[in-house]
């Protein structure tokens, strides 16, 4: 188990450094900048080992040595710090660059998937594994940039200038040091499932606090209050506890390897002391072998730290590349939509979001350019998948689905539903101006088309009343919910394609202004093939045919008047809802 997760987290390294690679020249110049730096550093232990020889014995000591050394460490010291300022503002760079890389890959991933994996995906996990797991991925590699490099090059730098010394105690440190790795490594391995287990409950956090702040009205409607707590509850309690026990582990680490190091620097002062009493070191000598026994095993406590936090790193960086690295939509052809009449044609279509749970089968239904087609029905009979399947936001699994005679499977995605207005019952602005919202799918309209349009959306007499007009900047609670979904009926005012669906487009609407909007939509709907999901049956009583859906088919098919004489399904809708109001 632990040698497939180590695999794991060396396979999302490689997926790492792989996008680090496009900053070559960078992390060469890191590199580079490292090892002088260290060796710089490196170098002022010998400096006051020879400044202390200079010191033999009172009224002997060598002041022209002392004070050149000094002038020299100075030096030294001044230059090592002007590299490692440097040095941090490339590796600065060279991390949030390669985040911004990562993220934009995310971001790019989110916009070609196919809506089942976010329909099956909550929101706030996305949203986790793009913000916060990138966040804690950049936390990662800075300390890897700046620690890591600079760690291994001190450990090997220090042992060649320890051999310039003495090989004797050299030797010793040498053979001593793999016991820090074994103990770093014990540890690590164990830290990294905890932080796995650690990222993915606190997605899961995310996803239901962005669930119950969306819906706090809800929840408070409800009485849901205690519930929702209970569930956070469990949430954050596993969250603890895999945090605990991942900072547990991942504490360890430091205090182990100092104990090791201690040993050792132990163990150089014993033996180094011995040395001197033999006349093979000086007292200088020792000094510099201590300053370097202590600077060879402090890499090795950083770079276990390092260890530790790439282990965090790793895990969440898995997530990422696991939504970058997911399956995009099917790659589609690169064929356009001809300007058509816009006659719609099902034929045998099957389709179904689960294998085993079939929805829709042998779909067949036919509608003439310029007609308006209204789809009807109890809750979950296929209304809105219809729409789905109609616009490709998922493909059929059987039949085809053919706009002028084209297959919507040849045509590019964009191109389809480009040709298409869109109005739903869930409405969607976007945080910008009003003209920003409204002319989302024309963005170089014209102020006089987009009043224009919003004349006819009777969205101009809210609009005008605004601090700033078009230019006023909206926010998620600037509108109430009915001029949301004006303002989205504007959009599709402004865009005027040549066919339009409506899914309960005026659902939010009082009745006033929807007698208004009714009016717009039918000169709107004038000459173009439209699909309207409706729930109030007063809205279609114009409609060219109706579709009385159920159970994924098509039970009953007419116009209102035929349907009503048929005094079947639709009839019983019908006078299930307008009883009260006949009575």
């Amino acid at each position: 188990m632990n040698r497939q997760k180590s695999a794991s987290s060396m396979e999302t390294m490689k997926k790492v450094l792989q996008v680090i690679g496009r900053y070559r020249v960078m992390l060469a110049a890191s590199v580079v900048i490292a090892a002088v730096t260290v060796i710089l550093q490196l170098y002022v232990p010998i400096l006051f080992g020879n400044a202390i020889d200079g010191i033999v014995a009172g009224g002997e000591v060598d002041f022209a040595l002392v004070g050149k050394t000094l002038l020299q460490i100075l030096i030294l010291i001044i230059g090592a710090s002007a590299l490692t300022f440097l040095m941090n503002i490339i590796n600065n760079r060279l991390t949030y660059q390669t985040i911004q890389d990562i993220r934009s890959r995310a971001i790019r991933q989110i916009q070609v998937l196919p809506l089942s994996y976010l329909d099956a995906h909550s929101t706030g996990d996305v949203v986790q594994r793009v913000i916060a797991d990138t966040d804690q991925l950049a936390d990662g590699l800075l300390l890897g940039f700046t620690q890591l490099f600079s760690g291994v090059v001190t450990i090997v730098v220090t042992l060649g200038f320890m051999l310039s010394k003495n090989v004797l105690i050299t030797l010793m440190v040498l053979l001593l040091t793999p016991v820090s790795f074994l103990v770093a490594r014990f540890i690590a391995t164990r830290s990294y499932s905890m932080f796995q287990k650690q990222t993915e409950t606190r997605g899961k956090q995310t996803a239901l606090i962005n669930e119950m702040i969306g819906n706090e009205k809800i929840v408070k409607a409800f009485g849901q209050e205690e519930k929702v707590s209970a569930r956070f509850r469990a949430i954050n309690e596993k969250l603890r506890e895999y945090s605990q026990g991942a900072v547990f582990f991942s504490s360890l680490t430091n205090p182990a390897t100092r104990a090791v190091n201690n040993v050792i620097y132990a163990l150089v002062a014993l033996i180094g002391a011995k040395m001197i009493l033999g006349g093979h070191l000086s007292v200088g000598g020792l000094t510099v072998l201590l300053s370097y026994a202590n600077q060879y095993m402090k890499p090795f406590n950083e770079i276990s730290s390092v260890v530790t936090e790439l282990q965090n790193a790793m895990a969440c960086a898995a997530r990422v590349f696991e939504l970058i690295e997911e399956t995009p939509e099917v790659q589609e052809e690169p064929e356009d939509l001809s300007d058509g009449e816009g006659s719609i044609a099902i034929r045998d279509v099957a389709f179904s979001y689960v294998p085993e749970r079939k929805l829709i089968e042998n779909f067949n239904f036919t509608a003439p350019p310029g007609s308006t087609t209204a789809i009807v029905g109890p809750t979950g009979c296929g209304k809105t998948t219809l729409i789905n399947l109609l616009m490709r936001f998922y493909d059929v699994n059987r039949g085809m689905i053919c706009v002028d005679e084209q297959d919507i499977r040849t045509v590019r995605r964009h191109s389809l539903r480009r040709h298409y207005g869109m109005v739903l019952q869930e409405t969607w602005l976007r945080e910008g101006t009003v003209r920003e919202n409204i002319a989302f799918g024309k963005p170089d309209a014209t102020d006089e088309e987009i009043i224009r349009a919003a004349k006819e959306a009777h969205s101009w007499e809210f609009i005008r009343r605004m601090p700033e007009k078009l230019d006023t900047v909206l926010h998620e609670d600037s509108l109430s919910q009915g001029q949301k979904q004006l303002l989205c009926i504007t959009r599709v005012m402004l865009c005027l394609p040549p066919m339009l669906i409506l899914d309960e487009a005026t659902s939010s609407i009082d009745t006033r202004t929807e007698v208004q909007i009714q009016e717009a939509f039918s000169k709107l709907m004038h000459g173009r093939t439209s699909f309207i999901v409706a729930h109030r049956l007063s809205t279609i009583h114009h409609a060219d045919q109706i579709l009385v859906m159920k159970d994924g088919k098509i039970l009953e098919q007419g116009n209102h008047d035929t349907l009503m004489a048929e005094n079947g399904f639709y009839t019983s809708l019908y006078n299930a809802q307008f009883a009260g109001v006949e009575a």
